[in-house]
């Protein structure tokens, strides 16, 4: 079998030229393709990984952000819970406070209230303890209570003679004052007495509804009296202490 070498070099030279038109008109395309689409890929995986950083970048600034926000809602709440502190202290300083002054006002008032009952207690007691002494009196010695005190007031003029000369110096009047007139008897006793002590002075009696029952008596300097202020506080004193002790009635009177 004989080769035609013609016909082998035509094939080959056709074989060239359709590897050549491949390459000019099918590869060249593709491989310029899959070049352009490496580099595009290049390109967004570039781009991707600039998005990458640049998410980081925003993940780190948000994650600041919040820390900060975190710190500052920290010293924002411990703030208020400081200020909610000092109103609730100052609150209940003036809370205090005002219970206190309420307490001193209150215990003033109860003070007062005490005050002015004991004063409504001395004076009924000072009544009943006159209008007593004076029964007694009248049923017991038929005598009155004035005349008594006048005649208790003689006594203490006899025994201060000296001091009462004294006191009165040049005076030349007495002065002899009662809440009620006092009987005639009353007064020419006390009349008696002070002239015997003091013949040159005149004695004026007068009466004051303001003052206490009983007799004051007044010369110059010198003062001589007898009232029911004491013995109304003496009895005043001893019912506090029964009342304080506990002391009944009954042993009151024992």
């Amino acid at each position: 079998m004989s080769i035609d070498w013609i016909t082998v070099a035509a094939q080959i030279a056709n074989f060239l030229v359709l590897v050549w038109l491949l390459r000019r008109f099918l590869y060249r395309p593709i491989l310029d393709g899959i070049d352009a689409r490496e580099a595009e890929i290049t390109t967004r995986m570039q781009e991707a990984e600039h998005a990458k950083e640049n998410a980081e970048g925003v993940k780190h600034e948000y994650q600041d952000q919040l820390k900060a926000l975190n710190a500052k809602q920290s010293d924002m709440a411990e703030a208020i819970r400081q200020e909610a502190e000092k109103q609730r202290d100052a609150l209940l300083a003036e809370a205090h406070e005002r219970m206190a002054q309420e307490r001193v006002t209150w215990q003033s008032h109860l003070d007062e209230e005490a005050r002015k009952y004991t004063a409504r207690l001395q004076r009924a007691g000072g009544g009943a303890l006159l209008s007593l002494t004076r029964k007694a009196l009248t049923d017991l010695a038929d005598e009155t209570l004035e005349g008594r005190i006048a005649q208790h007031l003689v006594k203490r003029i006899e025994t201060m003679v000296d001091d009462l000369r004294t006191a009165a110096g040049q005076s030349t009047a007495a002065v002899v004052t009662s809440r009620d007139a006092l009987p005639q008897s009353a007064r020419a006793d006390l009349s008696a007495a002070v002239q015997k002590v003091f013949p040159d002075v005149a004695i004026k009696f007068e009466t004051n509804a303001e003052q206490p029952p009983g007799i004051i008596m007044r010369i110059g300097g010198a003062q001589l009296d007898w009232t029911v202020d004491g013995y109304v506080e003496s009895l005043s004193d001893v019912m506090e202490e029964q009342l304080a002790g506990g002391v009944g009635l009954k042993d009151a009177a024992q």
